[in-house]
């Protein structure tokens, strides 16, 4: 029986994060030297969020490959840094359950998962040390304009709490609430920093933000809202795979509303694949989590059609409400193809990474924008 948690590697995959933050430092420093014009703290910020975003991507990529439980342990692979000083443990683990989740290759997509994450929180780490540092050096000088360093603080608080949900996602053995949190956790995170980045541009140039009426910016706000709630439902087809549980579309199972049951697939607390009291979850239940997910992106994606139509009529705002169309389509798209093409990893990745960018969109147009 393997421990759970063996933190004896710890500090050599610290190191590791510390030495891959290394090249993106060396990278802007290298830019900076070349006489860009971007502050080093607002592109420091940028290349942060996105590093932070293929971080989320190549998430995607573990989890859609199965490699999620690649290394049973954390923070390391079996005690070990690396796969390399595991080898002769995934290799007993191989014999006993060859089509199980623990392989060499697997075990390599889940550590570079982690040495990734490692890596962003170094790069958050130093964003937060620069900002209270700035803070310092300018004191209570009004002139100075740069951002809150409350706002990177906050930024290194989540990504803690985001390093222990992936922590969680491990040791419970991908427990379906788990690993949708984990998934919000993440794109909360990717919100906080598209928010740094607008901000600190706005206060470097000394450009106000764009009026909007009230109720564009109502819009706003709850077309984000209703954006993460069909995220964390498309979370929780992920994490209870039931995205074939509905192959055709329109409909599902050849029917409009096909057989559901409801209460046990959003049973929230149980283990994968099982219910609370340690029943197998039934096909029923996992046509619930798939096509009410379905039926709320009805909903969601004419709202964020609608959105993008609106927010076309500002001129400042126009560049990003064709993003906000884009990706609208590529949700679409992506979405149909994960059911009738039985869930291709390319379209499967793109659905997660077109979730990503039309919170990113909304993000970046909530921060560009203020109620007149």
């Amino acid at each position: 029986m393997h421990t759970l948690y063996d933190l004896s590697p710890l500090l050599q995959i610290m190191l590791l994060g510390v030495l891959l933050a290394l090249l993106p430092l060396l990278w802007i420093g290298y830019r900076q030297r070349r006489g860009r014009t971007m502050p080093w703290a607002q592109a420091l910020t940028l290349l942060t969020l996105f590093l932070t975003f293929d971080l989320v991507l190549f998430g995607a990529f573990t989890r859609l490959t199965d490699s999620g439980l690649g290394c049973p342990d954390w923070p390391g692979c079996y005690g070990s840094t690396s796969p390399v000083g595991a080898h002769a443990n995934i290799a007993s683990a191989q014999i006993v359950m060859p089509s199980g989740p623990v392989t060499l290759s697997k075990a390599w997509v889940e550590m570079i998962h982690r040495y990734l994450a490692t890596m962003v929180g170094v790069l958050i780490t130093v964003l937060t040390a620069n900002a209270w540092i700035g803070r310092f050096r300018s004191g209570r000088n009004a002139e100075a304009r740069v951002l809150s360093p409350w706002w990177s603080t906050l930024t290194l608080v989540w990504v803690c709490i985001q390093g222990a949900f992936g922590a969680l996602t491990v040791t419970m053995k991908l427990f379906p609430i788990i690993v949708t949190l984990h998934l919000l956790a993440a794109l909360l995170l990717l919100a906080l920093l598209c928010w740094q980045v607008v901000r600190s541009g706005q206060l470097a140039a000394a450009r106000p933000a764009t009026s909007v009426n009230p109720g564009l910016r109502g819009w706003l706000w709850f077309a984000a809202a209703c954006l993460l709630l069909q995220i964390a439902l498309g979370g929780w087809v992920s994490a209870n795979y039931a995205v074939l549980a509905c192959g055709d579309f329109p409909l599902c199972q050849g029917s409009w509303w096909p057989l559901m049951d409801i209460e046990q697939g959003f049973e929230l607390w149980r283990p994968l694949g099982l219910t609370h009291g340690g029943d197998v979850l039934n096909f029923s239940a996992l046509t619930a989590i798939h096509y009410v997910h379905r039926l709320v992106a009805y909903i969601v994606l004419p709202l964020l059609g609608l959105l993008a139509w609106r927010l076309n009529a500002l001129s400042s705002l126009r560049q990003l409400s064709r993003w906000l169309a884009a990706l609208t389509g590529l949700q679409l798209a992506t979405g149909l193809s994960n059911v009738v093409l039985d869930w291709p990893l390319l379209a499967a990745l793109l659905h997660t990474g077109g979730a990503a960018a039309l919170l990113l969109a909304l993000t970046w147009t909530l921060a560009s924008s203020r109620s007149q």
